[in-house]
């Protein structure tokens, strides 16, 4: 249970975020996103404890790295979540045609194909580039988009971001009451997206291979894909240097067998997912989350890693 805060904390933080944002944001797009990195750096700095879990992550998942290549990733990584910060502080400025403009997507025809089928399209992202791009990219071109979402425990800072996140008319779900309407919305043919690399607890999840490791991992996509028939769609949002903006990768259909609500088949079609997830870690180490404690949760009778 997190801590109550008091009416004069919860609007201190409210203010220090508005304040970051409003800041990072009155500068141009190009701007923001460049001083945004900085920004990146200097939390880095500032947050030893981030850096040593990072270090550890990456021991874990990459221990054939030089320390020269874990420390630019390390640091890849606080600027990637400073660039992406910079870019979500023009989210309030945004109009349809500037997100369509902004973000290139590859494999829309993957979308398309299963648009067409009238199914329930189950998205899958993971903590890359700029992930929030998800809440305006789909109503940018038309689509009703659901995102299932952990609230902020500071309510006030929660309908800050929130309506940002949904200006554009997605919906956020609370991932801890909206189990029947996630169900719901993906019977009915509707779009909804989860973000499926973080540590969960062993009764929320199942562990599956994540660089070779046991890593705890949700099985509510698997667990909705079968009980709906839902395609199950990767999406990952990642900067390419080369190209100087974000660029969305939409990926053919993760397969699966419908009508096997069976533990074995959940746990396939959680580490299929997890394959997905990994191979664009691999690809993008400097923009993923090292600085979460991935591994946490270890199998009974494991000796914890951190």
């Amino acid at each position: 249970m997190p801590k109550k805060r008091s009416k004069l904390q919860s609007k201190s933080e409210l203010f220090a975020v508005r304040s970051l944002l409003g800041a990072i944001g009155a500068l141009p797009l190009e701007t923001s996103m460049r001083f945004g990195k900085s920004v990146g750096r200097f939390f880095a700095k500032r947050f030893p404890k981030l850096q040593k879990t990072a270090r550890k992550n990456l021991e874990i998942a990459l221990p054939e790295l030089s320390e020269e290549e874990k420390e630019r990733i390390v640091f890849g990584t606080f600027e990637s979540l400073g660039r992406h910060l910079g870019f979500v502080s023009h989210f309030r400025k945004f109009k349809h045609e500037d997100v369509r403009g902004l973000v290139e997507i590859v494999g829309r025809e993957h979308f398309d194909a299963a648009h067409e089928t009238g199914k329930g399209i189950l998205f899958f992202t993971g903590h890359f580039g700029s992930w929030e791009v998800f809440n305006l990219l789909p109503p940018a071109f038309g689509f009703d988009m659901n995102i299932l979402v952990r609230r902020i425990d500071n309510p006030l800072v929660e309908n800050y971001v929130d309506k940002m996140r949904t200006r554009f008319g997605s919906v956020t779900l609370d991932k801890t009451r909206s189990a029947r309407t996630m169900f719901r919305l993906l019977e009915n043919g509707k779009l909804l997206g989860i973000l499926a690399d973080l540590n969960v607890q062993e009764r929320e999840g199942v562990f599956v291979d994540f660089f070779g490791v046991p890593a705890s991992t949700t099985t509510s996509i698997a667990r909705l894909a079968l009980k709906t028939n839902a395609i199950v769609m990767p999406a990952f949002a990642v900067w390419e240097e080369t190209k100087q903006k974000y660029v969305v990768y939409l990926e053919p259909p993760v397969n699966y067998a419908e009508g096997d609500n069976s533990e074995e088949n959940i746990r396939d079609l959680t580490q299929k997912i997890t394959n997905v997830v990994e191979k664009y870690v691999r690809k993008y180490p400097e923009q993923w989350l090292w600085i979460h404690k991935r591994w946490n949760t270890r199998p009974k009778g494991e000796k914890g890693l951190y």
